[in-house]
C-alpha cells in the first residue's frame, strides 16, 4: 500500500515537471488578478473580476474551433472561458453529431463579454447561424462592449452575416474564402488577421494560433510563450498538405469529401 501511494499520478508528474519552470513563470508574469485593465474593472463583468471569454456553441459547430482556443485561454491568469449555448444550457452537438460540449450558460442570459469567440462548423450549422437574426443581434450587442470579437474557421462567415466585417480584411477556412466578399470583407492570408478589435482565424487548428495571440494581449508575451509550451504546441506534421496551396487538386477534393461525409 505504501508503495502504491508513492506512485505518481499523471497530474503529479506534470506538476513536478513544471513547478520550477513553466508554472512559476506563469504566476510571476501574469499575477493573481490578470491584466491591469481587467483588474481595474475596465471591461470585466461583475461575476468575479476576471476577463470573461464567451464561446458561442450552436448545433453543428466544429469541436476544435472552440476547444483549441479554450485550451490556451482557460489557463491564462485572470481569464475565465465560458461556453455559451445558442439554444440554452447543456450539451451541444458538434458537426459530426458524435461529440457534444456542454454549454454552461444560455445565450439569452449573457449580456456582456470581454472576448467573444465564434467557432465555425459544418455547412448545416454555419448556414443556420448565418440566417439566425437572433444570433446576429446578440453578437452585435456583445461586440459593442467587447474588447475583442473573434472567430475561427467559418465562424467568420457568421460574423460577416452580422455586418461586422464589412470593409475589413479577414480570413476563414480555405474552401470558404470566396464567401467573405459576400460579407463585404477582403480575404487576407494568414493564420489569423487582426483589424481593430476583430480577429479572424483561418481553418480549425488556426484557432490555437489565435488563442496564443490573445493570451499575449490579455496577459503578456511571457504567459503566451509559457502557454505554448504548456500545451506543447510545436507543429511538425507528417505531411506538408496543411494549406490548399501545398495540396494537389485530388487532396483538396478528398479533404472536402471527408468533411461532408462525416457531417450530420
Amino acid at each position: 500500500m505504501a508503495e502504491a501511494r508513492r506512485k505518481p499520478s499523471r497530474r503529479g508528474l506534470l506538476r513536478g515537471a513544471a513547478a520550477g519552470a513553466v508554472g512559476a513563470g506563469v504566476v510571476a508574469a501574469g499575477g493573481a488578478t490578470g491584466p491591469a485593465w481587467a483588474a481595474s474593472g475596465n471591461g470585466a463583468t461583475p461575476d468575479d473580476g476576471r476577463v470573461q471569454v464567451a464561446v458561442l456553441l450552436y448545433d453543428g459547430f466544429t469541436a476544435l474551433d472552440a476547444v483549441g482556443p479554450f485550451e490556451v485561454l482557460c489557463r491564462v491568469p485572470g481569464v475565465r472561458v465560458t461556453m455559451v449555448g445558442r439554444a440554452g444550457k447543456g450539451p451541444v452537438l458538434t458537426d459530426t453529431g458524435e461529440l457534444s460540449l456542454v454549454a454552461e450558460r444560455a445565450m439569452r442570459d449573457v449580456h456582456r463579454a470581454d472576448v467573444l469567440l465564434v467557432p465555425g462548423g459544418g455547412n448545416r450549422g454555419v448556414l443556420a447561424m448565418m440566417g439566425d437574426t437572433e444570433v446576429h443581434d446578440w453578437i452585435r450587442r456583445i461586440h459593442r462592449r467587447s474588447t475583442w470579437t473573434t472567430s475561427v474557421c467559418t465562424g467568420s462567415l457568421i460574423l460577416g452575416a452580422t455586418g461586422l466585417l464589412r470593409g475589413l480584411p479577414a480570413t476563414t477556412y480555405w474552401a470558404s474564402r470566396p464567401f467573405l466578399k459576400d460579407a463585404g470583407a477582403t480575404y487576407t492570408p494568414g493564420r489569423f488577421v487582426e483589424t481593430g478589435k476583430i480577429i479572424t482565424a483561418a481553418g480549425v487548428s488556426a484557432g490555437i494560433d489565435m488563442g496564443l495571440h490573445l493570451a499575449s494581449r490579455l496577459s503578456d508575451e511571457k504567459v503566451a510563450r509559457a502557454m505554448q509550451l504548456a500545451v506543447e504546441y510545436d507543429p511538425d506534421p507528417p505531411y506538408d498538405t496543411g494549406s490548399p496551396e501545398k495540396a494537389d487538386a485530388a487532396t483538396r477534393e478528398l479533404a472536402l469529401k471527408l468533411l461532408d461525409d462525416a457531417a450530420t
